[in-house]
């Protein structure tokens, strides 16, 4: 069976990933990702409207430089641990998250951050709608046993 764009969005935004935590290894990532960027980027600010269609690279590559200026000033720490890739050699799926949102990105909660910015090959779905359903899509099942 055939996976939605939906579900194959969901699972890579649920997929393994690895943190740049430290500055330099920020900065060694982004020198891989300006190397391979291409037009087949998707650039989504979380709770906008998701893109449905990719960004051209300059346009890419000027978000990189204007995310990674912002990241650097507003996340006063001596690591960086709010990015977060796929795959650093061969990155198809990039979270970045906000500074100013941060609440727990590591470890375990109830109710982590949504990133604030998703670089992705894949077209984007809205994420707190598909993450984040109406409550009586997630209680239908209770009428079957009433």
């Amino acid at each position: 069976m055939d996976m939605s764009i939906e579900e194959v969005y969901l699972a890579a935004y649920r997929g393994n990933t690895t943190s740049t935590m430290r500055w330099n290894d920020l900065d060694a990532f982004w020198q891989v990702f300006r190397a391979q960027a291409d037009d087949y980027w998707y650039i989504y600010a979380v709770g906008e409207t998701p893109p449905d269609s990719t960004a051209s690279r300059e346009h890419l590559l000027k978000f990189i430089e204007e995310i990674d200026a912002l990241l650097h000033k507003e996340h006063e720490e001596d690591y960086c641990g709010i990015v977060y890739i796929d795959n650093k050699e061969e990155p198809a799926f990039v979270k970045i998250f906000d500074p100013n949102n941060l609440g727990v990105t590591c470890g375990f909660s109830d109710n982590p951050p949504l990133p604030g910015w998703i670089l992705s090959k894949i077209q984007p779905v809205e994420l707190e709608s598909a993450l984040n359903p109406p409550k009586n899509r997630q209680r239908w099942w209770q009428q079957i046993f009433s």
